[in-house]
């Protein structure tokens, strides 16, 4: 992190968390941010889901919610980006504040609720992507909607011909009852009519499901089951917990997901699981606290063959992604791996 950077960072944690965040994309979108182009190498180049990643270092979604940065984020440094959520319609989500900070515990704590501006200007802006970059949609569903299941389908079937892959979104701890839809019969049926979506597109796509830390040892055996029997390409886990153990921070009663280094471990423990109980049938995407090479390489050991991250942007900046990468690149060297995927699993049993 350059002196520009720390002096942005510390002008951006004296202001709203949510009016920095919009900073943030604004930075992005005027050429502010130094962006150093794609990060790869022989070890780090990979391929998941038919996808060839330069890197497997991606943005979770929740960045770039409505699409309004898609160059300069494929200039970043990233392997892959995730924008959204999007839904069918516009809305405005939960009232505000629905930010938090908690500086002490390295963290954060949202309630956006899926405020967005809809699939059509989604769709619009997706359109105009660059092409050489890897790029994903999150699929959420309008609070209000009659057929949350159904609003899934309608923004792949929207927005599909301008992705490389699209997530479904059931385990946002901020849409109530959404997190409902991780049950295996309602999941099913979901994924049902997703695939059936992505079918009729003129090119279908690699469909990933995300799913919540909060759950039990027999629910992520389902999910997995569930997930192997509807044909889905990978699986993200994991989304912002509800849990609020050994928290520090002021808002540490806020209501909503948390994110950030708080996550690692819980999240770490469901992606090692999860890898178990699918027997590395399906790729994993591991999401959750990190903000270091060695918790990236962490969690390809425990059984990702790529990771995410968002919240450490708002404690280290842009310049955290190229960091990441080039670390993991000595890592995978250090331990004498040849690729990154040679690396995957390998230290699965450790966090079993």
């Amino acid at each position: 992190m350059n002196l520009l950077e720390k002096l942005a960072l510390f002008g951006m944690h004296r202001i709203d968390p949510e009016r920095a965040h919009g900073l943030a994309v604004k930075a992005l979108a005027s050429g502010l941010v130094p962006l150093p182009g794609s990060v790869t190498s022989p070890r780090l180049a990979t391929e998941i889901a038919g996808l060839k990643l330069p890197n497997p270092v991606g943005l979770a979604a929740g960045f770039d919610k409505n699409a309004e940065v898609l160059a300069p984020l494929s200039r970043a440094g990233f392997g892959f980006v995730e924008v959204g959520a999007v839904t069918p319609r516009a809305q405005d989500g939960n009232p505000k504040p629905r930010l938090f900070r908690l500086k002490e515990d390295a963290a954060v704590i949202n309630r956006f609720g899926f405020n967005n501006k809809g699939m059509q200007a989604a769709a619009t802006r997706l359109a105009q992507r660059p092409k050489d970059a890897v790029i994903g949609l999150n699929l959420g569903a309008n609070k209000d909607s009659n057929n949350r299941a159904d609003d899934f389908a309608k923004v792949l079937a929207h927005c599909g011909d301008h992705l490389d892959f699209a997530t479904v979104n059931v385990s946002s701890p901020n849409t109530e009852k959404l997190r409902d839809l991780q049950g295996a019969e309602a999941l099913a049926a979901l994924l049902s009519g997703v695939m059936q979506a992505n079918a009729a597109l003129t090119k279908p796509l690699p469909i990933f499901l995300k799913i919540a830390p909060d759950l039990t040892d027999a629910e992520i055996t389902e999910i997995g089951d569930v997930a192997l029997a509807a044909g889905l390409s990978a699986v993200i886990a994991t989304n912002t917990t509800l849990s609020r153990e050994g928290l520090t921070g002021a808002d540490k009663a806020e209501a909503g997901g948390l994110s950030g280094a708080p996550l690692f471990e819980s999240s770490t423990r469901v992606l090692a699981k999860l890898s178990k109980s699918t027997q590395g049938k399906i790729p994993l995407i591991g999401v959750g606290g990190i903000a270091t090479p060695e918790q990236a390489y962490a969690k390809i050991r425990a059984g990702a063959s790529a990771v995410q991250f968002y919240s450490a942007l708002v404690y280290h900046g842009m310049s955290l992604v190229p960091q990441i990468a080039r670390g993991l690149d000595d890592l995978l060297k250090q331990d004498g791996f040849s690729n990154v995927s040679e690396a995957v699993g390998t230290e699965r049993d450790t966090w079993l």
